[in-house]
């Protein structure tokens, strides 16, 4: 399917950004809900997405593994742009199952968890490595128990999401989403759907990815999260980037009004 309205600039520099957008835009119907946006996340970095509810944070993250179409603009992930091929100077849409190959290399982990009812814990995480990238199931068992070790469920293997805490079915979704050892972890509020006594679970395992290295963006009202442990924030309103810069100079000075006006609100 080709895409009509997409810039096809000329070829990458050979140093890239984890993830690069260039002039992102996004309508649905007559409704525009990302107006232009420009931003880069470097290697093993954090970048927190911050702004009120409605402001398009979700779709822009959503994007970055095509699970939304950009309208307009350009988006790469390790130097490969998400969900097209460039030929002639225009951008086609990929078949699926190239978009599917490109999307197992991005961890996802949302709002809500998501984890198959009637399969374990274990068989939760054991199920895209086996299924997706057919390895062998021993050595699959044997990474996803380490994975639910890692996120404190080492004894909850067996364990089937119905016997699970809100915060542990959301454990179980990260070391499901880093079973397929993605090179990026994306986060859609991976708190928001918690009872607030087992959001700190969620965060410290977040945490401990942060400081593992791995490239992070997450979407957050998580505000002592942004400040603690990110690299970068933004703060989006109304489709655009408001505000760019460190958690000290976004959180704490912000200069923005509409960031002053939001932060005034949140802390």
């Amino acid at each position: 399917m080709e895409t009509q309205n997409i810039t096809a600039p000329g070829s990458t520099a050979a140093a890239e950004p984890m993830i690069k957008a260039q002039g992102v835009c996004k309508t649905f119907g007559n409704v525009e809900v990302l107006k232009g946006i420009d931003l880069e996340v470097r290697r093993g970095e954090v970048m927190t997405l911050l702004g009120p509810s409605g402001s398009g944070k979700s779709t822009f993250l959503r994007m970055i593994n095509h699970l939304e179409t950009i309208t307009a603009g350009r988006l790469t992930v390790d130097g490969q742009l998400v969900g097209y091929s460039e030929r002639n100077g225009r951008l086609y849409e990929l078949h699926p199952s190239a978009i599917e190959r490109q999307r197992a290399d991005i961890g996802m982990v949302f709002q809500r968890f998501n984890l198959f009812a009637h399969m374990t814990a274990l068989e939760n995480v054991m199920e895209a490595p086996v299924g997706v990238r057919k390895q062998r199931r021993d050595i699959v068992k044997k990474r996803a128990m380490e994975l639910l070790d890692r996120v404190g469920l080492g004894n909850k293997a067996s364990s089937y999401p119905s016997a699970l805490s809100g915060g542990q079915q959301q454990r179980v979704a990260i070391a499901r989403a880093l079973a397929m050892e993605p090179k990026l972890m994306l986060f859609d509020e991976p708190t928001s759907a918690l009872d607030p006594e087992l959001v700190g679970e969620v965060l410290d395992v977040m945490k401990d990815l942060a400081r593992s290295g791995m490239t992070m963006v997450v979407v957050t009202h998580e505000i002592g999260f942004a400040r603690e442990v990110a690299d970068h924030a933004v703060f989006i309103d109304q489709g655009i980037v408001i505000e760019s810069g460190t958690p000290s100079q976004c959180l704490t000075n912000p200069q923005h009004p509409r960031t002053q006006a939001f932060l005034g609100k949140v802390l």
